[in-house]
């Protein structure tokens, strides 16, 4: 009797212990339900206030007027154009540095040496730095040490410290994804080290690498804070001809808008966030079309 009582009592145990863990797992799941569709009804409301404001200013006018003080005749040229100079120097910069950086640290460095792991910390906590950090130092080094002045060179370069360490990490994590067996098959053929980075794994890998850079160049072409620390101005009447020459880009145009008085000027500047929020999707969503073709490819 006392061995059936206790193991009884050992199964009601269990079962409450089940059902409490049942519980807790149901009101974490309704809290995680809860906080996604805050977000998604707050996501919601703000695209439709700024399609409400800005749709009825968007059109071909728009895309190619220069900057004005009269709402009527403002357009974003010059910081489309702008914007275009500063994120394809930056892709330039940013690419090979990464995925080389990130091929030094998978392929050729060793991994249990003390500078391997301190490359790999700072940039783990590098990635997490807020961007006007980056603004600051694009502002000491670029600007003032090495006489860049308020260029696109210093505005890309400052991009590129920003989106780096995101980039190296993404092609880490491509090139580990990239099985032994390919690597050890490509050796036992003869063929080099490089010969097989260059053929087997770089080719395997490159969906994921290209993918985390262009993610890390759209999060690029939304920042305002890092350039307007070095300078960028926020009203150019011209066009940037070459890399030396002062800028503006659409986050410091939206900015500068939305801080005129006139209720027109927040019109416009609801209209050069949809453009941004355009050039934004299109980008990820070429970063999906090139991740799958790559794929299927190497399926």
């Amino acid at each position: 009797m006392e061995v059936g009582n206790m193991r009884h009592l050992e199964t009601d145990k269990a079962a409450r212990h089940i059902r409490n863990r049942r519980m807790k797992n149901t009101i974490f799941h309704g809290v995680l339900l809860l906080a996604t569709g805050f977000g998604i009804v707050v996501l919601g409301l703000l695209l439709y206030q700024i399609l409400k404001t800005g749709w009825g200013w968007l059109d071909v006018d728009f895309l190619l007027s220069m900057p004005s003080r009269f709402p009527q005749k403002a357009g974003i040229k010059s910081a489309l154009v702008g914007s275009i100079w500063v994120i394809g120097l930056t892709a330039a910069f940013a690419f090979p540095l990464g995925v080389g950086t990130a091929i030094y640290l998978e392929e050729y460095s060793n991994k249990k040496s003390f500078l391997n792991k301190i490359l790999q910390l700072n940039i783990s906590n590098l990635a997490g730095v807020p961007s006007i950090v980056y603004g600051m130092l694009g502002l000491a080094v670029f600007v003032r040490l090495l006489k860049f002045e308020r260029s696109i060179l210093s505005g890309a370069l400052t991009l590129t410290l920003l989106i780096l360490p995101v980039i190296i990490v993404a092609a880490q994590e491509a090139i580990k994804s990239v099985p032994s067996s390919l690597k050890q098959g490509s050796f036992a053929l003869g063929v080099t080290k490089w010969q097989t980075i260059t053929g087997v794994v770089l080719p395997y890998a490159l969906p994921g690498i290209l993918t985390g850079s262009i993610l890390a160049l759209s999060r690029a072409m939304g920042e305002a804070a890092p350039l307007i620390m070095i300078g960028a101005a926020g009203y150019i009447a011209f066009l940037p001809s070459g890399p030396m020459d002062s800028f503006t880009v659409l986050p410091i145009q939206i900015f500068n808008w939305t801080s005129r008085p006139q209720e027109e000027f927040q019109h416009i500047a609801a209209a050069g966030i949809l453009v941004l929020m355009i050039l934004l999707l299109s980008a990820n969503a070429f970063a999906i079309v090139l991740r799958n073709k790559y794929q299927n490819r190497m399926d």
